[in-house]
């Protein structure tokens, strides 16, 4: 247990921080399965979908739940598979 009360209030702000951070994160995933799932299906679909699923990687950047490079490498690889889909 906590002996001091800033460390009552520090450890309160993890947990808030952390379940934010969890929920971002697992919007994150759940948006490039879906992404990936649509694009072996169905090309017209992921053309719609890729647009928001890389502004969500950007805004990921700047939470700081990717890092520049990787998010860069989800990026990249996505636009690949969508770009060779088939229709």
């Amino acid at each position: 247990m906590a002996t001091h009360k800033s460390a009552d209030k520090a450890h309160r702000q993890s947990l808030r921080r952390q379940s934010t951070n969890r929920a971002n994160v697992s919007k994150l995933r759940t948006e490039i399965k879906r992404l990936r799932e649509v694009a072996g299906t169905d090309r017209a679909a992921a053309l719609k979908l890729l647009p928001g699923t890389l502004s969500l990687i950007d805004k990921s950047i700047q939470k700081r739940i990717l890092h520049g490079n990787a998010a860069a490498r989800y990026k990249s690889r996505l636009t690949r598979l969508v770009q060779a889909a088939k229709n």
